[in-house]
């Protein structure tokens, strides 16, 4: 029995988008909307989740268009142990930016996250890891002025 979904990927993303986008508009429910010239909080996330639901829904129906193609819509394998170790890095990343700070929780955000790619290579690692972080430093707490210490209390920044 031949499938109806012509293009599996397109059909696969269709349903994580507008799984997101309905949750993005369902959470951002409470928040005051506002207008559009004076946005209130829940502005934003609202806007932003229908529009990533109708990106998805057109992607659904695009889904079941046209000549299905094995060779560039075939869906790949799912790689569990690199989602653990983005996943990780980014709540590691939560976890030291109050005690740590901001300049540890970057470079260890990094150098994990690119540890997960095929292509990591140390070297070239490190220094994006470096220049991410002054980077972040630089933006984040000097030209934004965000209240985040760039060295925490663990290690005795303040």
């Amino acid at each position: 029995m031949a499938s109806t979904i012509r293009h599996p990927k397109n059909f696969w993303i269709g349903i994580i988008f507008v799984t997101f986008g309905l949750a993005a508009v369902y959470f951002g429910r409470e928040l005051g909307m506002g207008t559009a010239g004076r946005m209130g909080p829940g502005y934003f996330p609202t806007a932003l989740g229908w529009l990533l639901a109708f990106v998805g829904l057109i992607d659904i129906v695009r889904a079941f268009i046209g000549r299905h193609s094995e060779a560039h819509d075939a869906i790949g394998t799912f790689h569990l142990k690199d989602i653990a170790i983005i996943l990780g890095a980014v709540l590691l990343f939560g976890v030291l930016m109050r005690g740590a700070g901001l300049a540890v929780a970057a470079f260890v955000l990094v150098m994990l996250s690119a540890y997960a790619s095929k292509k990591f290579q140390l070297g070239s690692t490190l220094l994006l890891a470096v220049g991410l972080t002054l980077f972040a430093v630089v933006l984040f707490v000097k030209l934004l002025g965000l209240p985040m210490p760039i060295i925490g209390p663990w290690l005795n920044g303040g």
